[in-house]
């Protein structure tokens, strides 16, 4: 049976350590003070653990079903109720403008109601969390008469949203999308075809507002001619749009989620922004996906620890190695005893903490840089999250991934099967490694673009921080030598960083082939500047979790951190044996 407590102290902690209290005193978010926040969370949990939680397993094993002379979808059982919880609690609206019906809160809230509704159920948190992207959208780059019609009903989740990219000939190189708009009166015709389009069609809402991507007649070829479209299900005046479900993806996971190929088919549309300028509008989209797709995982490495951890505290297997350890009266003791189950879990709860601590930070940096009154604020929190969300979205999902497979292994055969649960939360979570960006394109963006950007600002920005985090640690004497380390691996970084540059000067394929393995070397010093972040606020503020935090952090620092060394000696290797390989070799 799957079971979930929401890591409520946890959460809390990570809020007051990344500088929520900047966040709580803007203008906007001044109803949302800490008391309040935690009120927040701990509905949210109850919700996650006590209604969403309970239709996690009927997703999976029930599926979507697709009827094809209808183009109907029917949703697994539960799933009805756990959107109407989700939608009557304000989540399809959450951190919405209250002007159009949102709740205003916070992104830095939003985030970790994400995380808890992720553990609970991720295929049907899936919905909201495109609603919600839809919604910042259109608050972007909406017109005001397209606002006053879509947002209210979507930040209820009367109405739900999903974005419509893909195309079967057209993955990542949106640049060879085909589908076309014509000018039909005011507003335009749609036609085309658009594959893996999550929640694309069910019976959850009354509507279902799609933004497709299409190209306007004489528009420019590649992503210079991509126009963005509002195409509801249905049209004003309640008959049925020339959009429909054309068939059902048969996947991995996320069973409970319908992955639908949608066919245009003179569908009428409503011109998003600025002709040609789509990429802009769906852009909000996708950095706002990014980041809660390295959020999945962990929520779903959060979850799966606790079942493993669980299992470690019950699970009698063996003697332990130190004679003072062996429990009396007992054939065997507890696996938690043994040092490489304790390896692993421990492995988990840095990199599940240290992460949640990441999503933190960049959310509380989308709240400034929104809100801020001054303007050097803004561009700052600005540059460290355009840095911070592909680190986020690759590093957070490649982690996350191993966690749940750290979490299986824990378990032994009882991980591996569908009674242990665990089994589900990796099938369920390969692949946000994929989607919104595979997370090669993340690295690609990464080292192509943001750390060029300014003649390196971004970089250097973070860099700030870290040192601030690092000098901050030098002032206690249990953050010391934590500091330490990651002052001499911040300059590793550095070093790297230049040197990655100038070979990719002399040599255009040194970055496709070293940009992967230079975000996991970055993911892993971004860690560790939020791990000692944490540890420098647990002992400044002396707070009840100060023993566990510092735990944590020193097995991340001695334990985890020493991982970097062997990307370090990747990334100076030659690149060659990856590019001169013969192509009839393989």
């Amino acid at each position: 049976m799957q079971h979930y407590t929401a890591p409520i102290d946890d959460m809390m902690f990570q809020l007051a350590a990344f500088g929520y209290d900047a966040v709580a005193k803007l203008d906007r978010f001044e109803a949302f003070d800490f008391e309040t926040a935690r009120m927040f969370l701990e509905q949210t949990g109850t919700l996650a653990s006590d209604i969403l939680l309970k239709s996690n397993r009927n997703g999976d094993t029930e599926g979507t079903k697709w009827d094809p002379k209808t183009g109907e979808v029917t949703i697994a059982s539960g799933y009805e109720a756990g959107h109407q919880a989700l939608a009557e609690n304000g989540f399809y609206g959450l951190t919405a403008d209250v002007e159009h019906g949102g709740g205003g809160a916070p992104i830095s809230l939003g985030t970790l109601a994400k995380e808890m509704l992720m553990s609970g159920n991720k295929s049907l948190s899936m919905c909201p969390g495109l609603t919600n992207g839809l919604i910042e959208a259109l608050e972007a780059f909406g017109s005001d008469e397209q606002k006053e019609m879509y947002l209210p009903k979507l930040a209820t989740g009367e109405w739900t949203g999903t974005m419509c990219l893909t195309e079967a000939h057209s993955g990542t190189d949106l640049g060879l999308l085909g589908t076309k708009a014509e000018v039909h009166g005011d507003h335009f015709k749609l036609s085309g075809s658009k594959i893996w389009i999550t929640w694309g069609e069910h019976e959850l809402s009354d509507n279902i507002i799609h933004l497709v991507l299409a190209r306007l007649p004489g528009a420019p070829a590649g992503i210079k001619g991509i126009s963005t479209f509002i195409v509801p299900k249905f049209l004003a005046d309640g008959s049925r749009n020339g959009i429909s479900c054309a068939g059902l993806e048969h996947k991995m996971g996320i069973h409970g989620s319908p992955t639908c190929v949608m066919a245009l088919e003179n569908a009428e549309g409503w011109l998003v922004g600025e002709p040609h300028k789509g990429m802009r509008t769906m852009f909000i989209m996708m950095n706002a996906a990014r980041l809660f797709t390295g959020v999945e995982g962990v929520s779903l490495g959060e979850i799966a620890y606790q079942a493993a951890l669980d299992f470690a505290k019950e699970r009698r297997q063996s003697r332990a190695m130190a004679m003072g350890k062996r429990e009396a009266g007992q054939a065997a003791d507890t696996i938690l005893v043994h040092p490489d189950v304790r390896r692993m879990l421990l492995d988990v709860k840095s990199t599940t903490e240290a992460l949640r601590g990441l999503s933190v930070f960049i959310s509380a940096n989308i709240d400034l840089s929104t809100d801020h009154p001054d303007e050097a604020t803004r561009q700052e929190a600005d540059d460290l999250v355009a840095l911070m969300i592909p680190i986020m979205k690759a590093y957070g999902t490649e982690r996350g991934f191993e966690n749940v497979s750290d979490c299986m292994q824990v378990c032994g055969g009882m991980g591996y099967t569908v009674d242990g649960e665990i089994e589900q939360y990796l099938r369920d979570l390969r692949i946000a490694m994929i989607y919104e960006g595979t997370n090669h394109i993340q690295a690609l963006d990464l080292v192509g673009r943001k750390l060029g950007l300014s003649n390196g600002r971004l970089y250097n920005v973070f860099g700030k921080k870290a040192r601030q985090a690092i000098e901050a640690g030098k002032t206690h004497e249990e953050t010391a030598p934590f500091a330490a380390t990651l002052a001499q691996t911040l300059s590793s970084l550095d070093a790297a960083t230049v040197g990655l540059g100038k070979r990719a000067t002399e040599d255009a394929e040194v970055m496709g082939a070293s940009a992967s393995t230079y975000l996991t070397a970055f993911g892993l010093v971004v860690c560790g500047f939020s791990l000692l972040t944490q540890a420098n606020h647990a002992v400044k503020a002396n707070t009840e979790n100060q023993r566990a935090k510092l735990g944590v952090t020193r097995h991340y620092f001695e334990r985890v951190l020493p991982e970097i060394e062997g990307h370090f000696a990747i990334l100076s290797a030659p690149h060659q044996s990856i590019t001169m390989f013969d192509d009839a070799d393989f």
